[in-house]
């Protein structure tokens, strides 16, 4: 939790000073600043706010209704929330990469704050629904942590919002990764003019690389977790 908590403070300190300097830079590479400022900020509530209260349940040894109901809450909102952001980011480059006129025009710094803001609403929602009369929090075997627990149709919500977040910037990342090379074969052959657009490519092919990472990170620590939660209404037909 500690070495989590201080790698996004520290990513968020780069990326303030790399924002500072975002006027300089291209319109896009703004936008694509405050999503990933907003993926690191989510992140680090989710360590210091679960990871706290975690800390708490262990020196107290006992896990109260209402904490589990938290404790399942924050699961499923810090949990939903990055994987939703991360397509955000991978939608933005692949719009900005495949249609850049309509992106230049139409992807604003209002809009894409917009997108952070329906992003955590969404996932508040889902998290929210057993408050609402709708899904249930339990604690899991092992007896340290609750996570969702039917009925069958919320679990499916949570997982395939999940699981289609994955697929969907898996998707748009591989679409940025053709564009990227395509560009990259047909670039004109003159000097000049590899010159004056090597600077553009560069930064594609670093935000390509930042968002290849995030979301292989995502598949590597959620795919288990949402497979086996969109498993679980099936096995439990059974």
């Amino acid at each position: 939790m500690a070495i989590g908590a201080l790698s996004n403070a520290l990513g968020l300190w780069i990326l303030a000073r790399a924002y500072s300097h975002s006027r300089r830079l291209r319109r896009s590479r703004a936008q694509f600043l405050l999503l990933a400022s907003g993926l690191l900020l989510t992140d680090l509530a989710g360590h210091l706010i679960t990871g706290s209260f975690v800390l708490w349940l262990y020196s107290n040894g006992v896990l109260p209704v209402v904490g589990c109901q938290f404790l399942g809450g924050c699961m499923v909102f810090f949990g939903l929330s990055p994987l939703l952001l991360g397509l955000l980011m991978a939608f933005e480059r692949c719009i900005g990469l495949t249609k850049p006129l309509w992106h230049s025009a139409v992807v604003t710094q209002t809009r894409a704050r917009i997108g952070l803001g329906v992003a955590w609403a969404v996932a508040l929602l889902v998290s929210t629904l057993p408050i609402l009369g709708y899904g249930t929090y339990g604690l899991q075997p092992s007896g340290t942590w609750c996570f969702l627990q039917g009925p069958p149709g919320f679990c499916l919500l949570f997982s395939g919002l999940g699981l289609g977040s994955l697929v969907a910037a898996l998707v748009c990342n591989l679409i940025v990764g053709v564009t990227l090379l395509r560009a990259r074969l047909l670039r004109a052959s003159g000097e000049d003019r590899r010159r004056r657009r090597r600077g553009a490519h560069s930064h594609d092919l670093e935000m390509m690389v930042q968002l290849l990472a995030i979301t292989i990170v995502s598949c590597v620590c959620w795919s288990p977790l949402l497979v086996r939660t969109f498993m679980y209404p099936i096995y439990s037909a059974f």
